[in-house]
């Protein structure tokens, strides 16, 4: 491959093992990237519904050999938990820990218009998922706060709490105890096929729905 097929190769790979959004969608995102980068001259869109198409079989074949519950049902499980104990846990939150931040504040913000203040937040985000589907050194980073908060004690409070229930549900968990340091997940492995009747994990009015009952 070239070193642009390599980049939309990344992309495809990415995206088809998220399990975020249909195939259709996915050649849809990787057409308007091809084009976003001037790349249609070498890459075509033959070539790349091929890659698609072929990452998606490899999934499925995978798929067969995975163990029950996966690592990303069981984050899926902790994150419930976490919001039913009025932490906000969100999934692939933006692509940064900036990004994740905005994201948290916004739901936060739709929190407090019904009268509800969250005991702090726990999200990973994009970069951090693409680790985590990586055949080398997978594992997943967690970032932790609580919004409009600069104590360190708190932000500990918080970081303990979302360490224990990950740990409850059977995730191994790396944390110095720090305020300043993300909570690490070893050897997490992201193992997840985009199902239309599934949950939407990116909705986080769900998540406002959990913590508002």
């Amino acid at each position: 491959m070239t070193e642009n097929e390599e980049f939309i190769y990344e992309s495809i790979f990415n995206q088809v093992r998220m399990g975020f959004l249909p195939i259709d969608d996915i050649k849809e995102n990787i057409m308007e990237e091809i084009e976003d980068n001037e790349f249609e001259d070498e890459i075509s869109e033959e070539w790349a519904f091929e890659k698609i198409d072929e990452e998606y079989q490899k999934l499925l074949q995978e798929s067969k050999q995975w163990k029950i519950p996966t690592d990303t049902e069981k984050i899926i499980k902790a994150f419930d938990e976490l919001c039913s104990q009025n932490i906000i846990a969100l999934h692939n939150a933006g692509y940064t820990t900036s990004d994740g931040e905005y994201e948290v504040v916004e739901v936060e913000r739709e929190l407090r218009i019904n009268e509800v203040e969250s005991d702090g937040y726990c999200f990973y985000h994009e970069q951090d998922l693409a680790r985590a589907i990586a055949a080398e050194n997978p594992g997943l980073y967690i970032a932790f706060q609580k919004v409009d908060n600069s104590d360190e004690e708190t932000t500990i409070g918080v970081g303990k709490k979302v360490a224990e229930v990950l740990k409850n549900n059977g995730l191994e968990v790396n944390w110095n105890g720090t305020a300043k340091s993300k909570i690490e997940i070893p050897g997490f492995r992201w193992q997840q096929i985009y199902n239309e009747d599934g949950r939407d994990l990116q909705d986080y009015s769900e998540v406002i729905d959990r913590m508002i009952e």
